[in-house]
């Protein structure tokens, strides 16, 4: 990361500086947070819709031959992302203005995403308050250790966490269980209002389980497709979310050392995909300025990364960059950075010679 850090076109200041005073990243984020009603309903229009249209012609591809669909749940798929994404920006209150429309959008987007909103969202603000914080790694994190961690904890410790990182469970098993299992659950370290919501969520569920099995003429052709659909959706949105803080230089500190501005700047990568796929993941590759200011609607976070050079000098991954991060799985507190357990080799005999040249 450069030591000069642009904030406005005409100024240059020190990236210390940035993170010591929230005030220069303010007046930049200040200008992109204000809701524009006519690009969120576009965007509820041009995501729904077109999600209307692919369960219509899955309707009609099922009956020639499952394989014919897939082509159709890949889209739908991607489809249940933006609309996440939706579902996200709600739960920000930066969709609408209005806090009963962002709401109301915010439980019908979550039904369709089979995601509670309020409860999902209060444990995303642990998340967005906490991220980078090796002192508070909970809810709504992916499950990482240190090295020093690892290397003190139990074999069947180390065995869960072996299984937990592997690619196969960590995009696949682990997504399913998430979305369609775990979510259907409240916990008590929420409020009760929070907690309503996953009760809320599981009726309006239910209900739109029994509207599609009875719109499509048979339960099992229901199901089929919403699972295939949701494989695709759960695995790419978590995907997403992962390679977005688990990088090789990512920003991690212990509490008393831990910086806002500098959690988001570099503790989330700038994700740079192909358009299309940008377009169905709502932007959100631009997420080191969306935990810089979570109250950016999704629609301006590009306009704000184009515009400010602030943000522009930010290292970037790619589609091949990023498929790379799926390697890392512990970090390496000393050397500020994510390792493969391939490290854990060097780590330990690093660690024998120090004993040996402190025993001599």
């Amino acid at each position: 990361m450069n030591e000069k850090l642009s904030v406005q076109t005409e100024t240059t200041i020190d990236k210390s500086e940035v993170y010591k005073n929230p005030k220069a990243w303010r007046k930049i984020v200040v200008k992109y947070q204000k809701p524009d009603k006519k690009k969120a309903i576009w965007q509820i229009i041009n995501t729904l819709v077109p999600m209307l249209f692919c369960w219509v012609a899955l309707y009609f591809l099922y009956e020639i031959s499952y394989w014919y669909t897939l082509p159709v749940v890949l889209i739908a798929g991607g489809l249940t992302v933006r609309t996440f994404i939706i579902f996200h920006d709600c739960g920000h209150q930066s969709f609408f203005k209005s806090r009963k429309a962002n709401d109301l959008v915010g439980y019908v987007t979550g039904v369709l995403t089979f995601t509670p909103y309020r409860f999902w969202h209060w444990e995303h603000g642990i998340h967005h308050s906490t991220a980078g914080d090796l002192d508070r790694r909970e809810e709504g994190d992916v499950w990482t250790m240190t090295v020093e961690e690892y290397e003190a904890s139990s074999k069947g410790m180390k065995i869960a966490y072996r299984l937990a990182r592997h690619p196969l469970v960590l995009f696949t098993f682990i997504p399913l269980f998430l979305f369609l299992i775990w979510q259907r659950i409240s916990s008590k370290k929420a409020k009760m209002k929070d907690r309503r919501s996953v009760w809320w969520t599981n009726l309006g569920i239910v209900v739109m389980i029994t509207i599609g099995c009875l719109a499509m003429g048979s339960w099992q052709k229901y199901l089929i497709l919403q699972l295939s659909i949701c494989v695709v959706s759960t695995t790419a949105g978590v995907w997403m979310f992962y390679v977005q803080h688990q990088f090789e230089d990512v920003y991690w500190a212990r509490k008393d050392e831990w910086n806002f501005a500098a959690a988001a700047l570099e503790g989330s990568s700038y994700y740079k995909l192909p358009k299309v796929l940008q377009w169905f993941t709502g932007n959100i590759g631009f997420h080191h300025i969306h935990h810089l200011s979570s109250r950016i609607p999704n629609y301006h976070l590009e306009a704000c990364h184009n515009a400010e050079p602030l943000f522009q000098s930010i290292p970037s991954l790619t589609l091949s960059t990023g498929f790379k991060c799926a390697k890392l799985n512990l970090i390496d507190e000393e050397n500020k950075r994510l390792v493969s357990f391939k490290y854990l080799k060097e780590y330990r005999e690093s660690k024998e010679n120090k004993i040996v040249k402190e025993a001599a």
